[in-house]
Parts: structure tokens; C-alpha cells; sequence
């Protein structure tokens, strides 16, 4: 955002002065929208002394004339300049009260935050990093003791608009404004959970100085999946949506089976073959008679043996894609026939779950042998063990931490969990906003796999296939859900969602939970 607003003073002659009264009236018209849902009109803006700030005192100028507004400064007047400084001063020529926080009382601060219908947070901004100390801690803490809903300025304040840490105290908002683009952070656990709903306010940047700018992190949404997802002609039969071999399941594990290949059916895909042990060959015919079984050498363990090998490649040499992890257990021979067959595939390819695990510390390794495209879903317990970087180091920046797996193994990389992250080896990245707590349940990344690699092998490009199913996937979840439901989901009711969640695709009848502002 910093080297877009340089492009436009650079380029087109835009100030920092008309993007900041662009946001300011962009800030004061959502603020409008959410004081239409309370009963009162009395609005109290808390402003740093940066060009937030900034964008907060010219919300409240704009505000004015629609009830009772006044101005509480975390820091000096005197301390305002520039830009901010000229705003302030634009302010109290309309009389409207400032008030230096600094010199109010707890008591005095409480009250005046309880007695309003709405406190707009201009403290931090997108340059922001924690924690807020001071005043501005004072005030933030305050403002989430209120009961007062908080309309936040372009990010809550106290959150990292890069990377979506948030370090106490932070703004807990109703809603947040930003502007331009949407940021990073705001779109990243555990900053989401702080931004209430996302407004994005056009403050006036032209059109193509956004479609040309270097931006590799998008966010996936429904009208992007809707492009890339194939229609059907009306004469398709099964033949033209490709073939999936899943290497799946263990004695006590063959539900991970099961789940993969019911959410590749329900993605599409033309025909599923379950590649199991042979003790389990009748389990998928008998819950999911849709797929098809291939039974394999096993151990006495009731885990796929090392014999399996020719078995393997034989079935992914008649595939159109091969997905290989769930339920696979880490015994040894699993492991020695990952390691053997994943270099001899020359199909697409889904890596998996103990798949992932088998591969331990030398995943580049193999990894980059596999003659074709690869995807891996690994959650970031798995992840953590491929990189050998610990779990909150990778949860600390997902975005980040995918990107580098992605490029470090040449693989597409899905990081699952809240805001799963997609990844590909040439630094793009998407973060998948649907999806709910009721899915943190065993078999959801069984379904998952199914998914991708059904997608793959309906001819999407690896990184489209992932993002696509992954959005999929949790937007189903989200179906299966309904309101208000946090516990109690199933993997396949997520899966049976699946084709219901494309058709409100189709329809454009999802909500992404982001309102433009013109």
C-alpha cells in the first residue's frame, strides 16, 4: 500500500492529502451504515497522530452534521504534523471537541466511551507493530471494556496488517474499513477474529495502477473459483473427468479411505479407485459403492507392505491423477514404498498425511524427483516436520511459512487450518476465507485430498485446483453447518455439501464477507 500511494502521487498527481480525505469520507460513510442499527447518533473517534489518525479526524469531520461527535487524541496535539496536523486544525475550525486522552481519568475515559453509540478506532495503521503502550493502550483497552461497537480504520489497532499477529491489547472492532486493497493481516488468525466485518473503501487509486501492481497474495473468492472451475457440456460423460487412484487406509485407519474418496466423487471426478490393503477391499464398496477398490499386498500389521510396489505403479500408470496419504499409518514398509513410488509417478499427485510423514527430513529431496506436478496438504504439525521449523514459527506467519514450503519443495503447498493458505513454487499465495470451527474434526483433510485431487483431475493447473477445492471445501463446510453450529460436524457431510456449494457459487449467492465501498 506504501508503494502504491507513491505511484500515484508519482504517476497521476494524487496527494497524500485527497486519499486521506477519501478515506475519512469512506470511514464516515460506513460509520453511517452501522450507527443506522443503533438508536442513538453520538460518535466518539479515537486518533493517533499518524496519517490514521488522520483518516479518523476527517471521518469526524465529515460526521458532524449527523449528531454528536467528538475526538479523543492518544498523544499531544502539538504532536500532530503534516498531513494529520492540518486536519486537526481543519477540525477545531468546525468546533469540533478534541480532547488529549492523556489528561482524562479512567472514570472520565470509561464514561465518555459508555455514553456513545459508536467509537471510530483511528490509533494504528497499516505500519503498526506491537504491542500499543501508553495512552493508546489505555484507550484500546477501554474501548473493548465499553460494550460500544468499534468501527476500525483501516486495521483494528494493535494488529499486524502483514502478517495477522496480534499482540494484546488490540481494538476487538464490529467492523473494520480499509482502504484500497484488503490487508493481509486482516484476513490471517488471529487478526481476523478482531476485524469484524471487512469493508474495502476505493479512496481513489486509478484502476490500472492496482491491475499492474507486483501483488503475489490474494485472497480466493467465490467469483474467482467460479472462473477457473470447468462447466460441463451437456453431452459429458465420466470419461471426460478424469481418473483418481487413492493409496488410502489401514487396518483401524480405513475410514481416511473412505472420506478421500467421497470427497473426490463429490468434487467430480469421473471414476475413484481406492487403492487399500487387501484386508480392507470390501470396506469402500460397502459404505461408498461408487468407488472402486483395487486390493494391495499388506503386513501383518494390516498396513500396505513394500510388495505393493509394482501394484501401486501399476494402477497410477491407468490414473489420471494419483493422491497417496490418508490413513497409510508411518509402519516401515509404508514408508519404504512412499519413498520407492513417489519418483516413478508421472501423474499428477496429491501428497498426503502419512505420506508426508514418510518423507521426514529429506522432502526436498524427494519431493523434487517427481516427474510431474505436485500437491501436498500438510497441517502445520506435518509442515513443521518437513522444514524442521517449529509449529508456532510457521503459525506465526502462514503466509509466509507456505510460500517457503512451496518454494523450498517445488510443490503447490496447502496449509490447512483457520484461513487455510495455498501456495505455489513462483510465490503466488491465496488465503481461503470460508470454513468454520465445526470442521476442527478428524477426516475434514481426508475429504480435502479427495478434492484436489479430483479437481486435478478435471484438467485444472495444480495451483488452481488446490485453491479452488480448499475454498470448495470449506464453503461446504460452512453449508453443512448452517448458523450458529460449532461441534458435532462430519467429514462426509462436508463432502456430500460439496456439489450444493459450487451450484451457490454458480448462482453468485455466496458472501465472501467483504463489502465495497465506492
Amino acid at each position: 500500500m506504501a508503494a502504491l500511494e507513491r505511484r500515484a502521487a508519482e504517476r497521476y498527481g494524487i496527494s497524500v492529502a485527497t486519499l486521506m480525505e477519501n478515506a475519512g469520507a469512506r470511514t464516515a460513510e460506513v460509520a453511517r451504515r452501522l450507527l443506522a442499527m443503533r438508536p442513538g447518533r453520538r460518535v466518539v473517534v479515537l486518533a493517533g497522530k499518524g496519517n490514521n489518525g488522520g483518516d479518523g479526524l476527517v471521518a469526524a469531520r465529515h460526521l458532524r452534521g449527523d449528531g454528536s461527535v467528538r475526538v479523543l487524541l492518544a498523544a499531544r496535539a502539538a504532536e500532530l504534523r503534516d498531513e494529520p496536523g492540518a486536519q486537526l486544525a481543519r477540525l477545531r475550525a468546525h468546533a469540533v471537541p478534541v480532547t488529549e486522552a492523556e489528561e482524562m481519568t479512567a472514570e472520565e475515559l470509561a464514561g465518555e466511551l459508555r455514553g456513545s453509540d459508536l467509537l471510530v478506532d483511528a490509533l494504528f495503521g497499516t505500519g503498526f507493530r506491537g504491542p500499543a503502550r501508553g495512552v493508546a493502550a489505555r484507550l484500546i483497552e477501554a474501548a473493548n471494556s465499553s460494550g460500544v461497537p468499534v468501527l476500525a480504520v483501516d486495521v483494528p489497532s494493535g494488529v499486524d496488517a502483514e502478517t495477522g499477529r496480534a499482540e494484546p491489547p488490540c481494538i476487538r472492532a464490529a467492523a473494520t474499513v480499509t482502504m484500497g486493497l484488503p490487508k493481509v493481516g486482516l484476513v490471517q488468525y488471529p487478526a481476523a477474529g478482531y476485524a469484524g466485518r471487512l469493508y474495502v473503501a476505493d479512496i481513489g487509486f486509478p484502476p490500472e495502477l492496482l491491475e499492474e501492481a507486483p501483488i503475489s497474495t490474494f485472497l480466493v473468492r467465490a467469483g474467482w473459483v467460479a472462473g477457473v472451475f470447468p462447466r460441463r457440456a451437456p453431452d459429458s460423460h465420466k470419461g471426460h473427468f478424469g481418473r483418481v487412484v487413492l493409496v488410502a487406509g489401514a487396518v483401524g485407519f480405513a475410514g481416511a479411505a473412505v472420506l478421500a474418496a467421497r470427497g473426490a466423487i463429490r468434487a467430480g471426478a469421473g471414476l475413484v479407485t481406492v487403492a487399500v490393503p487387501r484386508s480392507l477391499a470390501t470396506l469402500p464398496p460397502s459404505v461408498l459403492p461408487e468407488a472402486m477398490t483395487r486390493p494391495l499386498p499388506e503386513t501383518s500389521a494390516g498396513t500396505l507392505s513394500r510388495e505393493a510396489v509394482p501394484a501401486v505403479l501399476e494402477a497410477a500408470g491407468a490414473a489420471t491423477v494419483v493422491a497417496i496419504g490418508p490413513g497409510l499409518t508411518t509402519h516401515p514398509e509404508v514408508v519404504g514404498l512412499v519413498r520407492e513410488v513417489l519418483p516413478r509417478i508421472d501423474r499428477p499427485l496429491v501428497v498426503d498425511a502419512d505420506a508426508l510423514n514418510a518423507l521426514g527430513g529429506e522432502a526436498a529431496l524427494l519431493l523434487r524427483d517427481v516427474p510431474g506436478p505436485v500437491v501436498i496438504t500438510p497441517h502445520p504439525g506435518e509442515l513443521s516436520r518437513l522444514l524442521g521449523t517449529p509449529v508456532p514459527e510457521i503459525q506465526a506467519d502462514r503466509v509466509a511459512s507456505a510460500r517457503h514450503a512451496a518454494r523450498t519443495l517445488g510443490a503447490v503447498t496447502v496449509l490447512k487450518g483457520a484461513r487455510t493458505v495455498v501456495a505455489a513454487p513462483d510465490g503466488r499465495a491465496g488465503i481461503v476465507p470460508t470454513g468454520n470451527a465445526a470442521m476442527a474434526t478428524g477426516g475434514m483433510g481426508d475429504v480435502l485430498t479427495g478434492m484436489v485431487a479430483s479437481l486435478l483431475a478435471q484438467r485444472l493447473p495444480a495451483f488452481e485446483a488446490a485453491a479452488a477445492a480448499a475454498y470448495l471445501h470449506g464453503l461446504a463446510g460452512d453449508l453443512a453447518a448452517g448458523h450458529g453450529v460449532e461441534l458435532g460436524l462430519l467429514a462426509r457431510e462436508v463432502a456430500d455439501h460439496v456439489p450444493g456449494a459450487l451450484a451457490r457459487i454458480r448462482a453468485g449467492e455466496v458472501d465472501d464477507g467483504i463489502t465495497p465501498v465506492p
